[in-house]
């Protein structure tokens, strides 16, 4: 008795298949289900499983045509997920679009409503959350970080040290302020001293 014969996965499309749309239109729906992707990303996902070419392209044009495949919808879907969730800038964002395969024109129009007061806003709100100064540490080692974090989310280097800048001078501002109405209140604050001996 021979040896059984691997079966292929469900979501592969037999070579042989009588109805190659039919697997093709298996494999795209499943792909959908799990969340929404663009049409080159359909493409490429057919050709590694090696689909019948012609059956995919019948399958993906009736897709877009009822709407399933929404290449506009799924930029701007993504900008602001992306852009909102975590802070990227607009570099980054038309990065991740084009290498998910959608067209410039698409691009423009999802990042049209970011404007440069917008992604400087969006700037500062992530600053705020993430910004750190440690007692007796150098301001300028923590601005460094700050920037570095902001420059990796795409902001420019001018954005990336200005608001890095006003991030850790609104801390120690606020630090100072605080530390002071606890000395009002007879308190000995062991941080102000600390810093104190330090300057």
């Amino acid at each position: 008795m021979s040896p059984r014969r691997p079966e292929p996965p469900a979501d592969r499309p037999v070579e042989d298949a009588d109805d190659p749309e039919s697997a093709v239109r298996t494999i795209v729906l499943r792909r959908l289900s799990s969340a929404p992707r663009t049409r080159t990303e359909l493409e490429k996902d057919l050709i590694r499983r090696g689909a019948d070419a012609d059956a995919s392209r019948t399958v993906l044009d009736r897709f877009e045509e009822v709407g399933l495949i929404d290449d506009a919808a799924y930029a701007h879907m993504w900008v602001e997920s992306r852009h909102r969730g975590k802070a990227l800038a607009r570099s980054v964002l038309r990065r991740e679009l084009r290498e998910r395969g959608v067209n410039e024109e698409l691009i423009a129009s999802a990042l049209e409503h970011i404007d440069d007061e917008s992604e400087l806003a969006r700037a500062r709100d992530f600053a705020r959350r993430k910004v750190k100064v440690r007692p007796g540490e150098d301001p300028g080692k923590a601005i460094n970080k700050l920037a570095g974090q902001l420059a990796r989310k795409g902001y420019s280097a001018a954005v990336c040290f200005r608001v890095a800048r006003d991030s850790v001078s609104a801390l120690l501002e606020q630090r100072q302020d605080h530390v002071i109405d606890e000395m009002d209140a007879g308190l000995f604050i062991d941080e102000f001293t600390e810093h104190q001996e330090s300057v």
